[in-house]
């Protein structure tokens, strides 16, 4: 690691380039970027401030799912994309969610946050078991992010499709789809009563 004195841009590249080009204040701090020269290249266009304690190199080229990059960082990469995000990046749903779901750990409950504009934020904990990757970011895996639609309840009949959906695709086992399915069921009748 470079000393406060040997900022390396090789090294900050090398973060920013797993992250779809976003890098925060610490992994520049440990890339040897102190405040001032971080400034420095804000200034001369070399990066981009996107909110309070996140960049992104300027030159660096775009993709679809940048923006969740851009919340993960905001949350300190402590929380994990769910709920319709993860339906939707799972092809799991035909509706493009209003908002991008991300549930942190319980712990932030209390916290007093600025959440940014578009960002729901849930509070729990999901077990690695029940975690994959899309890219550089964490997100649910099918059977947890049915679970929390159902627990958050989504329309019925949008969680019947994606759980048939994710049935004959093989993203269940026939175990946790009928387990859903009871799931739902239990859900449904508590919401008659």
């Amino acid at each position: 690691m470079p000393d406060a004195t040997s900022p390396s841009w090789d090294a900050l590249y090398a973060t920013a380039e797993l992250q779809a080009g976003y890098f925060t204040t610490v992994q520049a701090a440990e890339a040897g970027y102190s405040p001032q020269l971080l400034y420095k290249h804000l200034k001369a266009g070399r990066i981009r401030r996107v909110r309070r304690g996140v960049y992104r190199l300027v030159h660096f080229p775009m993709s679809d799912d940048e923006h969740l990059v851009e919340c993960w960082l905001w949350a300190g990469q402590a929380g994990v994309f769910s709920h319709e995000t993860a339906l939707c990046y799972h092809d799991l749903s035909d509706v493009l969610p209003k908002h991008v779901h991300l549930t942190v750990p319980e712990e932030w409950r209390g916290r007093r946050l600025r959440v940014p504009e578009g960002l729901v934020l849930h509070h729990g904990h999901v077990p690695d078991a029940e975690r994959t990757w899309l890219g550089p970011v964490p997100i649910t895996k099918p059977a947890r992010a049915i679970r929390d639609v159902i627990d958050a309840h989504l329309s019925p009949e949008h969680i019947e499709r994606a759980l048939a959906d994710a049935r004959r695709r093989g993203l269940l086992d026939g175990d946790e789809a009928d387990q859903l399915e009871a799931r739902l069921r239990e859900t449904q009748s508590a919401e008659h009563r």
